[in-house]
């Protein structure tokens, strides 16, 4: 079953992320286009608030937000001003979490719907993923991953077994993955990321609840600890109306010869 979008101005209604944060990232989005240049003065509050579809006080929490990231500068009785230094703000840190993570971090509260939670010995696909033999027993879940009960992933994970040995005493309905391997030990520190496009298979459309061959970003994961040993591999498939890639490029000056 698929829902209709509810639209008021650029804010939409059926979007996971809070009003004021999309208001937020819409003014950030002219900021970063240059239409509202470093130093520039941003239109009056109640302008705002109708060009957004948004009430003032949504207005304001997003405001302070770019405040607090560096990208606006309040004047006492004078308005709002773009930062000169808004282009070196960083506005999310590109830092490895979970999704209950993230979730908390954009206040939100994150479920899931387990599809597979059971120990399986590895295949020769799965064992070169992990780095380990072939045959050795690997944890697999399966997970729908929600935000306020909106499907917003369809999330797969291997783990070696050896590394999570209870595995199957978590309700990871409600528990973090990456809390469970942090509780065992394993301390993880970076992941290999790979991200594509690709249309939503009917499985997965069913799963989302969106249409068969919907777009949709998946992300392809292999999370290590300090040692460099693979601990956890995942493919985690979003539907592309309800998630944004979020990142930060700089260019380094270079010299001419």
């Amino acid at each position: 079953m698929t829902t209709t979008p509810t639209t008021t101005g650029v804010v939409r209604t059926d979007y996971p992320d809070p009003l004021w944060m999309q208001a937020a990232d819409s003014l950030r989005e002219r900021i970063s286009s240059g239409s509202l240049p470093a130093g520039a003065r941003l239109p009056p509050e109640r302008e705002l608030c109708l060009t957004l579809g948004i009430s003032r006080v949504t207005l304001r929490k997003a405001l302070q937000a770019l405040v607090e990231d560096g990208a606006l500068a309040p004047s006492h009785g004078r308005g709002w001003y773009v930062s000169g230094e808004s282009d070196q703000r960083n506005e999310w840190p590109n830092s490895l979490e979970s999704f209950s993570e993230t979730a908390e971090r954009m206040g939100l509260a994150a479920s899931s719907r387990v599809l597979q939670a059971s120990v399986a010995p590895s295949t020769i696909d799965d064992a070169e993923l992990l780095g380990i033999a072939p045959g050795l027993p690997i944890f697999r879940l399966g997970r729908v991953r929600m935000l306020g009960g909106v499907p917003i992933a369809l999330d797969w994970a291997l783990i070696p077994a050896a590394l999570l040995p209870d595995a199957e005493s978590y309700d990871f309905e409600t528990s973090s993955l990456y809390e469970a391997l942090t509780e065992t030990g394993n301390e993880l520190a970076n992941a290999e990321t790979t991200i594509e496009a690709r249309e939503a298979s009917a499985d997965v459309a069913g799963q989302l609840g969106v249409q068969p061959g919907t777009p949709t970003l998946v992300m392809h994961q292999v999370v290590r600890n300090r040692s460099e040993r693979a601990v956890l591999a995942s493919t985690v498939q979003y539907a592309g109306d309800r998630y944004r890639l979020r990142t930060y490029f700089s260019r380094h000056n270079r010299t001419e010869s």
